[in-house]
């Protein structure tokens, strides 16, 4: 079978079948290179069935996340006889929404469905990354994960990811409709949900609530586009050389309101993975107005005067030419590689190079841990900014 070259380097679920009949799905963050790991170094599971496939379907999907819960829909619809020819139900992974004390459901992550009382989602495959989308989630959907909470805000409840000793019960029951929803398959109607609540908040002048829909939507669409719960392939292999400068790589952020409680963030990520000992945030300065290649050059400048800190072989900007002309300059003679994500043309500028590249044409590893730089500071960035206007008004 000679047909790799068709399939595509992306996110999405590949389908293999023995004539009409579907015999195994898998995910993948790059249909194409797990495809042909299947053919040429096939696993002892493997060799149950490769020899006898003769037909490859596959359905691209936006994320990864996207390809975990497509796999766990298509699984449970098709039944494929090698999917369950080595898992039974105690292999499987489901999401369970068990209802607490309070009668509003918690969640959390099982093997078994032994509960009639107890709604359950899945099954999934992978627990390791269904843990990671899950706690994605929860950044927009915050819920609870224990059954009984105490009358004090736990540590969850300072991370806005939980609803808290006295929750709005109302809230709390549509924010756990949605995140089954999702989990379903079906984002756009939650996206959709969302964004009529918030014209409908907007018509009755309910500024503040209608601004914190707003937030929802933009949290959920940045974690279903960009958030990486599979494994992110090392950089360090051969196919990836001209990429090794970006073993260690700092990235930057820049977060406020109107240039009010303006904050930059710095995270550092080492052989692809980041390592949060190094981070550091940064309270800007620059106050007379919202000016966010200003409040990035300013916090540029303050890094690069700590010369007791660590020198990263590369730096990834949020933005586009003219913050990239910004860090560029502001490194000076320093051996390190500039690099900017512009995300509106999905392009990223690279010191040394005439024009973008886009990030579909980057190799896939590449392209991930781009993306995972960019969340993670963004992230953090926000985290700082969120920390410094509630200060303010509890001040």
């Amino acid at each position: 079978m000679n047909k790799f070259e068709s399939l595509p380097g992306a996110n999405g679920v590949y389908l293999f079948y023995n004539g009409k009949n579907l015999v195994y799905i898998g995910k993948a963050i790059n249909i194409k290179e797990r495809v042909k790991n299947h053919f040429n170094q096939p696993s002892y599971r493997d060799e149950l069935f490769i020899k006898k496939v003769n037909k490859i379907k596959f359905i691209k999907t936006n994320s990864e996340i996207e390809a975990l819960i497509l796999e766990a829909n298509l699984i449970k619809k098709y039944q494929p006889k090698y999917n369950i020819a080595w898992r039974d139900d105690k292999n499987y992974f489901y999401v369970a929404f068990e209802l607490n004390n309070n009668e509003l459901p918690c969640v959390f992550i099982t093997h078994r469905k032994n509960n009639p009382k107890t709604k359950y989602v899945g099954p999934f495959v992978e627990g390791t990354a269904l843990k990671k989308t899950l706690r994605f989630l929860r950044r927009a959907l915050p819920y609870y994960s224990v059954k009984k909470h105490s009358k004090l805000k736990c540590t969850y409840c300072h991370l806005d990811l939980c609803p808290g000793p006295n929750p709005d019960t109302i809230e709390y029951r549509k924010n756990i409709k949605k995140l089954i929803l999702i989990l379903q398959g079906k984002r756009n109607v939650v996206l959709n949900s969302f964004k009529k609540e918030m014209k409908q908040l907007s018509r009755e002048n309910k500024f503040e609530e209608a601004g914190r829909i707003r937030d929802k939507i933009y949290a959920l669409s940045q974690i279903m586009a960009h958030t990486h719960v599979l494994e992110i392939s090392n950089l360090k292999t051969r196919n990836q050389g001209p990429w090794e400068f970006l073993m260690r790589t700092e990235a930057y952020d820049v977060s406020n309101i109107q240039g009010k409680f303006a904050t930059a963030s710095m995270v550092v990520f080492e052989d692809g993975k980041p390592n949060k000992n190094l981070y550091r945030k940064f309270k800007i300065k620059l106050t007379s107005t919202p000016n966010d290649t200003a409040m990035l050059k300013e916090a540029l400048q303050r890094r690069f005067s700590h010369h007791d800190w660590p020198q990263p072989s590369a730096i990834l900007i949020d933005g586009g030419k003219a913050q990239f002309n910004i860090a560029v300059a502001a490194k000076k003679k320093k051996k390190i590689k500039i690099l900017s994500i512009a995300k509106g043309k999905q392009e990223l500028f690279i010191e040394g190079q005439k024009n973008p590249i886009p990030l579909k044409n980057l190799p896939q590893p590449v392209c991930n841990l781009i993306k995972h730089l960019d969340d993670e500071a963004h992230r953090f960035a926000i985290a700082y900014h969120k920390k410094l206007r509630k200060k303010q008004i509890f001040n």
